[in-house]
C-alpha cells in the first residue's frame, strides 16, 4: 500500500516508530509536496482576478508545473521507501567469511547507490518547486502571498532534508566517481535553491510587513 494512502495519523505513527520506512527521505518528499501545494493555492486564488489579468496565463502555467511537481514528490515518498528497505536489510548480512564480506560489500554498494537516487530526485524536484515559488511570489495575489512564504520554507526544508539523506548514503559508497558527481550536484542544488528560497521569503516579508 502506498505510504500516502495512510491517514495522516497513521503516517506519523509509523514515521515515529522503529520501522525502517518511511524515514527522512519520505518525510522530505511529503513536506515538499505540501509546500508546492501552497504555491498552487496562491495561483488558484490569483486566477480570475481582474487585478492580475495580465499575468493570468503565466500563473496558470505555474500551477500546471506545480501539479507535476506535487505528483512527482508524492511518488518519491513511496520510491524512497522502496529503495531504502533493501539497504536496511543489507546491513544485517553476515560477514563471517571472506566470501560473505565480499558479497555484503557488493550488495551494500548497489543498495547505497539506489538509496542515494531517491533523495537526489527529491532535491532536484524541490529546487524546481522553489523556482516556481520565486515567480509566484512576484506575481501572485497579495491577499495570500504569505502562503508563498510558507510554501518556499517547506521546500527549502525538504531540499536540506534531501541533502542529508544523500550525504549519509554517499558516505558508504566506494565508487569515488559516483560520489564526486553526486556530491557536486547536491552542493549546487543546495546552494542555489537555498539562495532563491531565502530571497523569496524576504520578498514575501517585504510585502506583508506594515
Amino acid at each position: 500500500m502506498s505510504m500516502l494512502n495512510k491517514s495522516c495519523s497513521d503516517f506519523l505513527e509509523v514515521l515515529a516508530s522503529k520501522a525502517p520506512v518511511p524515514g527522512g527521505g519520505g518525510a522530505a518528499a511529503l513536506g515538499g509536496a505540501i509546500g508546492m501545494a501552497l504555491s498552487n493555492m496562491v495561483g488558484n486564488l490569483t486566477v480570475g482576478k481582474k487585478k492580475y489579468a495580465e499575468v493570468e496565463g503565466e500563473v496558470k502555467e505555474l500551477i500546471t508545473k506545480g501539479e507535476q511537481i506535487i505528483a512527482e514528490l508524492k511518488n518519491l515518498v513511496d520510491e524512497d521507501a522502496a529503495v531504502f528497505e533493501p539497504l536496511s536489510k543489507a546491513y544485517g548480512l553476515p560477514k563471517d567469511t571472506p566470501e560473505q564480506i565480499a558479497y555484503k560489500e557488493q550488495v551494500m554498494e548497489k543498495c547505497s547507490k539506489d538509496a542515494c537516487e531517491g533523495p537526489m530526485k527529491i532535491m532536484r524536484t524541490c529546487y524546481a518547486g522553489i523556482k516556481i515559488h520565486e515567480r509566484m511570489g512576484q506575481i501572485g495575489t497579495n491577499l495570500a502571498i504569505s502562503d508563498v512564504g510558507c510554501g518556499v520554507v517547506f521546500l527549502k526544508s525538504a531540499l536540506i532534508s534531501g541533502m542529508l539523506n544523500v550525504v549519509i548514503n554517499l558516505n558508504t559508497i566506494k565508487d569515488q566517481e559516483y560520489v564526486s558527481k553526486n556530491r557536486a550536484e547536491m552542493e549546487q542544488l543546495l546552494a542555489d535553491g537555498s539562495k532563491i528560497a531565502d530571497t523569496t521569503l524576504e520578498l514575501v516579508l517585504g510585502k506583508i510587513k506594515k
